[in-house]
């Protein structure tokens, strides 16, 4: 039986059981969605309700895990490699293959899924788009059904959009990027559809709408359903995740690996297990990618207890510094050695208009990915169209005309990279200046996160929740520490909430009294206060930021 024929007969027998409360246990509690009607159709209502069946229960142990890690680390062990994964580490295997439409992927662009977005995004002069359920959309019920609608459509090749305000029009053109898609992570819920009773794993339905509504196409295309997940802090949720996609092809009759993903180390837990999570998803994983900004955060936040692992400016943490240097050299070396891809970092730059600013902006962007690729990464991220030309070129020169990718670099030559290395503090000031700088930055990103908007240019950067998250978690360790700043201001909760209030201010006079007016930022500075005063540290500003999302 064909993988159609077998949709079209769960779909049937199932058809009367996902529309009736009494005999299904996934429930659907958010308002209608004009489309919505397509997205969970008895099919993918059926997928859904069989994952969360078999593997929903799961999250919230995995969690516990995490908690529990952390707290040994919180009363002074330090991450470290498991000595009881050695094998993995020293065995001689590899990952079971990379599609041709994946072999090359030197630049790739990312963004949210909103229908312009898409269009551009598929457009441009990149190798693939990642499309962002994650740390880039506030996941709003309306925006997770109509970006589902938008994929659907962008797979398809029939997506178009007008711009209300001008009315130019957006098509794709005829050789578009490869599509991938983000789910979130395994921390965050989507409260809009429940499992007896529990709101389910946003990132399982994620995951299971976009597989639904594209795996065919896809496949028809020559492509696959290619998925990222982030945030992975073990290599047993990576298992769990393996879990997942075994289960789903066999469901559908696809070839074990068809489903293909790449998982971002973008935790310091996860940085010292990437073995072992190629090794649990060795059927379907293709590459690791440097997600550094979350990774920076994941370094506060997993250290928040050691006074000596305390990082300064967020300005200094730059990829050259001992302990992002040796992440990155070590994804790349631990990447190749399976036959995997190491994908490198964002550049969050946006161009300038002005022409002396947009040199420094480009010769900025230049600076990193040429670090990246001396490195021998085989991609890299940027945010904007704007500087995929940029960074394309950085990479052809690199790569060469006769490869795709920078497989052959294995950094055999290197010593090994220690745990003391990846845990290194960086050097640098804590200034007045830039705990300023991160106040305004975080107030500015969760107002218009809580008001729906989770990709944001803030002063010459497309900034998302990661750097909100290095914002505020910076400043809380501050607190915490009794650090000075380098004008020897102590800083304390009250010195933070004079700040905030000041800055409060100065935000108003930038953007001007109609929009601060008509805007969220008495809620956002509530929030940020909340959660940098504490004296336990919010784990993510997206979940408390999600109660007010969806409270509206």
């Amino acid at each position: 039986m064909t993988a159609e024929q077998l949709v079209a007969q769960y779909s049937k027998t199932t058809s009367e059981q996902s529309n009736s409360v009494s005999t299904s246990d996934l429930v659907i509690v958010g308002p209608a969605i004009a489309g919505q009607e397509e997205v969970f159709n008895s099919g993918a209502i059926a997928l859904l309700d069989s994952l969360c069946s078999r593997f929903a229960a799961e999250v919230p142990q995995l969690l516990e895990k995490r908690k529990q890690k952390q707290a040994r680390i919180d009363v002074g062990e330090l991450p470290d490699f498991l000595p009881e994964t050695r094998a993995i580490r020293d065995g001689d295997w590899s990952i079971r293959g990379i599609p041709q439409d994946l072999t090359d992927r030197r630049v790739e662009i990312t963004g949210p899924v909103d229908r312009k977005m898409i269009i551009n995004a598929l457009n441009a002069n990149v190798k693939v788009f990642m499309a962002d359920f994650e740390d880039s959309l506030a996941p709003s019920w309306q925006k997770v059904v109509e970006g589902q609608i938008n994929l659907r459509d962008a797979v398809r090749g029939d997506i178009e959009f007008t711009a209300p305000e001008t009315g130019k029009q957006y098509k794709l053109n005829p050789d578009p990027a490869v599509l991938i898609a983000r789910v979130r992570g395994l921390h965050l819920k989507e409260k809009h559809v429940e499992y007896k009773g529990q709101a389910i794993p946003g990132g399982l339905m994620d995951f299971a709408l976009y597989f639904y509504h594209n795996y065919h196409q896809l496949l028809a295309k020559n492509s696959g359903p290619y998925f990222y997940i982030p945030k992975l802090e073990s290599h047993i949720e990576a298992r769990w995740w393996a879990k997942v996609f075994a289960f789903v092809e066999e469901r559908f009759c696809l070839k074990p690996g068809t489903i293909k993903c790449t998982c971002l180390i973008e935790t310091l837990p996860a940085v010292f297990e990437m073995d072992e999570i190629l090794y649990e998803l060795r059927s379907n994983i293709v590459a690791l990618n440097c997600g550094r900004w979350d990774y920076i955060f994941s370094y506060i936040k997993t250290l928040k207890r050691h006074a000596d692992r305390v990082l300064p400016d967020r300005q200094a943490v730059t990829m050259d510094t001992k302990f992002l240097s040796a992440y990155s050299r070590l994804l790349i070396k631990t990447c190749h050695k399976r036959g995997a891809l190491a994908m490198g970092g964002m550049a969050a730059f946006i161009p300038a208009k002005d022409e002396a600013t947009n040199l420094q902006v480009l010769t900025k962007v230049r600076g990193d990915k040429e670090l990246e690729a001396r490195n021998g990464h085989d991609g890299t991220w940027v945010a904007h169209p704007g500087l995929a030309d940029t960074a394309m070129s950085i990479f052809n020169d690199y790569i060469g005309g006769d490869r795709t990718n920078q497989l052959h670099i294995t950094r055999d030559v290197d010593a090994p990279i220690l745990a003391s290395e990846l845990l290194m503090p960086c050097e640098g000031e804590r200034t007045e200046s830039g705990m300023r700088l991160n106040i305004r930055i975080a107030v500015q990103y969760i107002e218009a996160w809580i008001q729906g908007n989770g990709c944001v240019p803030i002063y010459g950067l497309m900034e998302d929740a990661a750097t909100a998250e290095i914002s505020r978690t910076s400043i809380w360790q501050w607190i915490q520490h009794g650090k000075t700043l380098s004008n020897d201001k102590l800083v304390t909760k009250d010195l933070f909430r004079t700040m905030l209030a000041e800055e409060l201010i100065n935000v108003q006079q930038e953007l001007g009294d109609a929009r601060y007016e008509s805007g969220q930022f008495a809620k956002a500075a509530e929030l940020l206060e909340q959660i940098t005063t504490s004296d336990e540290l919010v784990d993510f500003l997206t979940l408390p930021g999600y109660e007010l999302l969806t409270a509206k």
